[in-house]
C-alpha cells in the first residue's frame, strides 16, 4: 500500500512520550472541570432570562452546532487553501489557540449575563464550543501520535478518564465556591444566586482556560506536532458537506418553530399529530446524515479524486459511528430522568433520580479509567491486576463524591455487579480496538434489550450500564477511523469531530419516540445504535486488513 501505512504496520514498539502525555491529560482535566460549571450556568440562565422550553433547547443546540460548524470551517480552509490548518499550526499550537478562543467565549458569556441578553449568552457558549472543536480536533490524534499507534486507544482513554474525573468533582467544587456547601444544589438556590457570583465563576473559568493554554504553551516536553505538506483539495467532500448542512438547516427549522406551539390545552389527537410532525423532520435530518455519508463512501470508493480523507472507507463509516455513539450516549442519559419517573422504575422525583443519572455519567469514568491502564508500560500481571482494581476504585469515588453531596447512594451499591461484568469484558478484549468495540457494542445491545423487557432494579441497572458500554467507544472508533490516513489525519479528525452533531439529533428523536410508544420502549433506538457500532467494529477490521493494517498483530508484538 502507500507510504502512509508504514508507521502503522511496523512491528517495532514506539516508546510513549509520557512527558507530553502528562501535560495533555492535564488539559483534558481542565475541560471536564470547566464544563461542570454549565450545570450551574444553564439552569441559572433559565431563571435569570425567564426561558421557555423552546429557548432552553437552543442552549444544547448552540453547543453541538458549534462543534459541527467549527470542524467544517477547518476542513473548508484546508480544502480551499491547500493546507491543513491544524497541521500547519501543529497539534500544540492548535490546542493553545483553541483554549484561548474558549476563554474569549467565557468573556462573552460574562458580558451577556451582565447585559441581560440571552442571545449574547448563546453566542458566548457557541464561541466556547468552537474552541472545544479546535482543541478536540487536535487533541485526539495528538494523543494517538505520542507513542505506538497500537496503544493509541489507551492514551485517548487516559485523557477521557481524567476528563471524566474533572467532570465528577467539578460540580462539588463549583457548589462549594458559589453556595458554601457540597450538598445538592436546588432550583431555589440557583434562582437566588446573585449575578456577581456568576460573573466571578466565569471569570474563573476564563482564567482556567488561559492557565491551561499557558501550561501547554510553555511545556518543553510537548512536541509541536506540525505536519508539513500540501493537502490534496477535497472539493467533492466539501460540496457534499455544504449541501448536507443546508438540508439539515431545512430539517431543523420546522422542528424548532414548532416548539412555539402551545399544547397545554391540546387534545391527545392534536398532541400526537404534533409529535408525528416533529418526528418526521427529525428523522429527515437523521436520513440526510446517514445517506449522505453512505453516498460519499460509495462514490469515493469508485473515484477517490476530490474526496480527500473521505476516500478511506474506515473514516466515512467511522464518521457515522461517532455520530451514532455521541447520539446514543447523550440519549440514554437525557431520557433517564423521565424513565425513572415511571411507577415501574420507582416513580422517582427529580432529586431522587439525580444519583442514578450521576452514576450513568460516572460509568463513563469507570470504563475510561480501566481502559487507560494500558497507556503505561506495565508487566502483564500488573496490568491485569490494575484493570480489576482501577474500575472498583473509580466506582468507589463516584459513590463517595455523591455521598458527600448528600445523595442516597445505597440503592446503587449492587451496581458493582455491572462493573465486574465490564472488567471481564476488558479482559476478553485484550486492548484490541476492533474487538473491544465489538464486545462493548454487543453488551450495549443486550443491556438495552434487557432494559426494555424488565423493570425495577434490573431494568434500571441495565439502562445505567449503557454508560459502561459507551465509556470505551470513543477512543476505539477514533483510533480505527484515522488508521492509515497519513497526511489526511487531521482532516479526518475534523470530520469525526463534526459528527458530534449526533448529540443534537438522536436524543430528540428518542424523546419524540417516547411520546408515541412510551419512554421505556423508546430505548429500542439505542439498541439500533449499539447494533451499528458492533457492525462497524466487525467491518472496519476487515477494511484495515485489506489496506495492510493489523492492530491485533501490532498489539501482540508490542508485548501488550
Amino acid at each position: 500500500m502507500s507510504e502512509n501505512q508504514t508507521n502503522y504496520s511496523t512491528k517495532q514498539t514506539i516508546p510513549t512520550n509520557y512527558g507530553a502525555l502528562g501535560t495533555l491529560v492535564t488539559v483534558f482535566f481542565f475541560w471536564g472541570f470547566i464544563a461542570a460549571g454549565n450545570s450551574i450556568f444553564i439552569p441559572f440562565c433559565k431563571h435569570y432570562f425567564n426561558l421557555d422550553q423552546f429557548q432552553s433547547q437552543l442552549i444544547d443546540f448552540a453547543f453541538y452546532t458549534a462543534y459541527y460548524i467549527g470542524a467544517l470551517v477547518l476542513f473548508a480552509y484546508g480544502s480551499f487553501g491547500g493546507k491543513d490548518l491544524v497541521g500547519k499550526w501543529g497539534y500544540k499550537k492548535s490546542i493553545v489557540y483553541g483554549l484561548m478562543f474558549s476563554a474569549l467565549g467565557a468573556a462573552a458569556m460574562i458580558i451577556a449575563v451582565n447585559a441581560n441578553t440571552f442571545s449574547g449568552m448563546l453566542v458566548g457558549l457557541f464561541i466556547v464550543a468552537l474552541g472545544f472543536s479546535l482543541q478536540q480536533t487536535a487533541a485526539q490524534p495528538f494523543a494517538i501520535s505520542l507513542g505506538d499507534p497500537a496503544t493509541g486507544t489507551s492514551r485517548v482513554n487516559l485523557g477521557g478518564g481524567i476528563n471524566s474525573f474533572g467532570t465528577t468533582i467539578g460540580p462539588i467544587v463549583v457548589a462549594l465556591a458559589l453556595f458554601g456547601t457540597t450538598a445538592a444544589v436546588t432550583d431555589q438556590q440557583i434562582a437566588a444566586l446573585s449575578l456577581s457570583k456568576v460573573i466571578v465563576l466565569y471569570t474563573g473559568v476564563g482564567g482556567l482556560f488561559i492557565a491551561a493554554a499557558a501550561l501547554f504553551h510553555f511545556a518543553k516536553k510537548v512536541p509541536s506536532g506540525v505536519m508539513v505538506g500540501e493537502t490534496e483539495k477535497a472539493n467533492k467532500a466539501l460540496y457534499m458537506l455544504i449541501i448536507m448542512t443546508g438540508l439539515l438547516v431545512i430539517m431543523f427549522a420546522p422542528v424548532f418553530s414548532s416548539y412555539k406551539v402551545d399544547l397545554t390545552n391540546a387534545t391527545d389527537a392534536e398532541k400526537l399529530a404534533m409529535n408525528s410532525y416533529r418526528m418526521k423532520w427529525l428523522l429527515g435530518a437523521l436520513a440526510i446524515v446517514v445517506f449522505g455519508l453512505l453516498y460519499a463512501n460509495m462514490t469515493a470508493s469508485k473515484k477517490p479524486e476530490g474526496w480527500g480523507a473521505m476516500k478511506y472507507p474506515q473514516l466515512v463509516l467511522g464518521m457515522l459511528a461517532i455520530f451514532v455513539y455521541v447520539g446514543v450516549e447523550v440519549a440514554i442519559g437525557s431520557n433517564m430522568g423521565e424513565l425513572l419517573k415511571q411507577p415501574s422504575f420507582g416513580g422517582k422525583q427529580a432529586s431522587e433520580a439525580t444519583p442514578y443519572i450521576a452514576m450513568y455519567w460516572g460509568s463513563l469514568m469507570i470504563g475510561r479509567w480501566a481502559g487507560a491502564v494500558s497507556a503505561f508500560n506495565l508487566s502483564k500481571n500488573t496490568k491485569l491486576m490494575l484493570q480489576v482494581i482501577v474500575p472498583l476504585i473509580a466506582f468507589g469515588i463516584i459513590i463517595g463524591v455523591n455521598t458527600v453531596a448528600q445523595y442516597d447512594m445505597k440503592p446503587l451499591y449492587y451496581y458493582i455487579v455491572c462493573v465486574i461484568i465490564q472488567i471481564a469484558a476488558f479482559y476478553i478484549s485484550n486492548d484490541k480496538p476492533a474487538r473491544t468495540l465489538m464486545i462493548f457494542g454487543l453488551l450495549g445491545v443486550v443491556a438495552m434489550i434487557i432494559g426494555t423487557q424488565t423493570s425495577g432494579t434490573i431494568g434500571t441497572y441495565a439502562f445505567l450500564s449503557g454508560g459502561l458500554c459507551c465509556s470505551i467507544m470513543w477512543p476505539c472508533i477514533f483510533t480505527l477511523s484515522i488508521a492509515g490516513l497519513g497526511k489526511y489525519t487531521t482532516q479526518g479528525s475534523a470530520f469525526l469531530i463534526m459528527m458530534i452533531l449526533g448529540g443534537g439529533i438522536i436524543p430528540p428523536i428518542q424523546g419524540k419516540l417516547a411520546d408515541v410508544i412510551g419512554i421505556q420502549q423508546s430505548y429500542w433506538l439505542p439498541v439500533v445504535c449499539f447494533a451499528y457500532l458492533t457492525f462497524f467494529a466487525i467491518i472496519v477490521k476487515g477494511i484495515l486488513k485489506k489496506q495492510g493494517f493489523n492492530y491485533d498483530e501490532a498489539q501482540t508484538s508490542a508485548g501488550h
